[in-house]
């Protein structure tokens, strides 16, 4: 594994209990690359994800995610590898019993921070970060949409994890609320952490070319230029 890369899978197979969901996982991810995860619903965008992210276990071939060897994995090694990934959900999965500052503030406690002062001055910098410095007081309920989603990066951000994977996290969210969260991730990339976005967005796609990873009948393919990827192909 090349010192800049932060995923790498060889003849990977992705299991949903027995189920092969895809084959021949062939995948090198390098530090500040932007992906994108495309294909149609049931095609193994999230099952790779939640590969990437230990929630399903590698079975069969090679998988290396931040230094840790996803076969030999132990239970108790998996709190350490997800410190290292920032997980931003299409359905935000916010607290919505506590305040904005006290959702980061539990994420962090939970992750091992003891010290106040250290807690409440990372949230401020995670917040500032997405651009909420000032919301830290407000329910979920009261923001909006896009709101929500910065706040899911922000919490995403917290342990200044290495790589982030989103998946569908411009799915609720109008097109100008979209563009801006697209701007955000990718300038989180070109600080140096890789960035996954699965994502049904071909909009976003066209809007910011990146690389792009196809998964289609059980495999992924490497698209080579954003104008030639049939999108027509990838509608439900």
């Amino acid at each position: 594994m090349e010192l800049d890369t932060i995923i790498e899978f060889e003849n990977a197979r992705i299991f949903q209990k027995d189920n092969l969901i895809l084959n021949n996982v062939n995948l090198t991810v390098k530090k500040g690359e932007f992906i994108y995860f495309i294909g149609k619903v049931g095609t193994g965008k999230s099952s790779l994800i939640k590969t990437i992210n230990a929630e399903i276990p590698l079975k069969d071939g090679e998988g290396k995610v931040a230094g840790y060897d996803l076969k030999k994995l132990k239970y108790k090694q998996v709190p350490f590898l997800r410190r290292k990934l920032g997980i931003v959900f299409q359905d935000f999965q916010l607290l919505s019993d506590r305040s904005v500052h006290d959702n980061l503030q539990f994420v962090l406690k939970a992750t091992g921070w003891k010290n106040k002062t250290e807690i409440n001055d990372r949230i401020a910098q995670v917040l500032d970060r997405v651009s909420l410095g000032y919301k830290g007081y407000k329910m979920p309920h009261q923001l909006s949409g896009g709101e929500q989603q910065r706040v899911v990066i922000a919490r995403a951000l917290l342990n200044d994890p290495e790589i982030i994977l989103a998946d569908e996290p411009t799915g609720n969210l109008d097109p100008e609320t979209s563009e801006n969260l697209m701007a955000l991730l990718l300038e989180i990339s070109n600080n140096g952490r890789a960035v996954i976005m699965a994502t049904h967005d071909y909009n976003m796609v066209k809007q910011f070319p990146a690389r792009t990873i196809k998964f289609d009948n059980g495999r992924i393919s490497e698209q080579n230029q954003t104008n030639e990827i049939d999108f027509e192909s990838l509608k439900e």
